[in-house]
């Protein structure tokens, strides 16, 4: 395997830069789903990570993805790779061994689906431990966070109105450009508000949408995204410190600051109920642990509790791309059943009537039209 490295300790930060065939040099110890995605959509033939990409700590998608596209993945070459190779650089992958101009650069772990596999196996075995773990600092943080998530928080005054409207909140999470495409239909015809989580921004834009607003801190979306006329909200720390600030400036962009705990994907959540949404549609949300472990959190205190908030009027539609996929032999009716089962639980537990019958038309339209 060769190619000309491109180096990036941040993953996020690099997939923007690759070209087609280029070789990855990143630092990501437990390779995410989302980053491999990443990866292998920007056309690189390996990866050569200074990390270990599975540490078996729990069942990271990342190597499983690059081995089922074909990515070669050479692991643990140590930091120093960053010292010693330019952006670039003709390099040789051989077995073990990383090569420039024929002499070694560094050695590293040739990761093969045997060894992903093994380590899937321990991940699962350790699975029981990572949970108790995950369970106890979320339950900690619920109890410190429940006040300030379930208040009110401070948004500003927007362009446009979401009271009594549908709103689409996208996020870029695994399977969102499918989730995404399942509902062009839907959003043609209602003219939902359209809600970005910062990279989710581009999603709508490679389907020809255009946000209403781009809610984050601004790390993963991109330069033509924040540019598109959508109003911007930079999430900030409770303290008022904002991550996108910098950069907003540096665009001469106009947006406001929002300083609230959690993540953004929440606070486009609560921006939608606060602000009155009749219904809130989710698309590419992270909403179990693998999801939060994969994105460095060791808990989900604040999606916890704001999923709480919002309650019914909530439909999270990650995933549903995969309803439409293998034996187009199962029957509609079956499948419809299975859909209206959650949807049921929860009129009998909170939902009025009238939000019953449009999260029943939604499902339906969802999935029986695409069948």
């Amino acid at each position: 395997m060769e190619g000309k490295v491109r180096l990036g300790r941040k993953t996020k930060d690099l997939i923007p830069k690759l070209r087609s065939k280029e070789i990855a040099v990143i630092s990501h110890e437990d390779l995410d789903g989302m980053g491999a995605t990443g990866l292998v959509d920007s056309g690189v033939c390996a990866v050569v990570n200074a990390h270990c990409s599975m540490t078996g700590r729990y069942p990271n998608l990342g190597p499983k993805y690059l081995n089922e596209h074909g990515v070669v993945l050479l692991d643990n070459v140590g930091e120093e790779i960053f010292e010693l190779l330019s952006d670039g650089d003709l390099v040789e992958i051989r077995g073990r061994q990383l090569l420039r101009e024929g002499s070694v650069v560094a050695t590293g772990t040739l990761v093969t689906e045997h060894m992903i596999g093994e380590y899937m196996r321990f991940a699962h075995q350790n699975i029981g431990q990572e949970m108790a773990r995950f369970i106890d600092n979320t339950i900690m943080y619920a109890q410190k966070e429940k006040e300030l998530i379930l208040g009110e928080i401070s948004f500003p005054e927007l362009s446009f109105s979401i009271q009594g409207r549908q709103v689409v909140v996208v996020v870029r999470g695994l399977g969102y450009q499918e989730d995404l495409q399942i509902l062009a239909s839907f959003v043609e015809e209602t003219k939902p508000i359209l809600l970005a989580v910062d990279g989710g921004a581009d999603g709508l834009l490679n389907f020809g949408l255009k946000p209403h607003a781009i809610i984050g801190d601004m790390d993963s979306v991109s330069d033509t995204a924040l540019r598109c006329g959508a109003e911007i909200i930079g999430h900030a720390y409770v303290n008022g410190d904002c991550p996108g600030k910098k950069r907003l400036d540096k665009l001469g962009l106009d947006y406001h600051v929002v300083p609230a705990l959690g993540t953004s994907e929440d606070l486009a959540l609560l921006l939608a109920h606060q602000k009155g949404a009749e219904l809130i549609i989710l698309v590419g949300s992270h909403s179990n642990m693998i999801d939060f472990l994969e994105k460095g959190r060791k808990g989900m205190a604040s999606t916890f509790l704001t999923r709480l908030k919002i309650g019914p009027i909530l439909l999270d539609a990650k995933g549903v791309s995969k309803l439409y996929k293998g034996d187009s032999s199962i029957s509609v009716l079956s499948v419809v059943i299975a859909a209206l089962i959650p949807i049921v639980v929860f009129v009998g537990l909170a939902s009025p009537w009238r939000q019953y019958f449009r999260l029943l038309w939604l499902q339906l339209r969802l999935l029986v039209g695409w069948l």
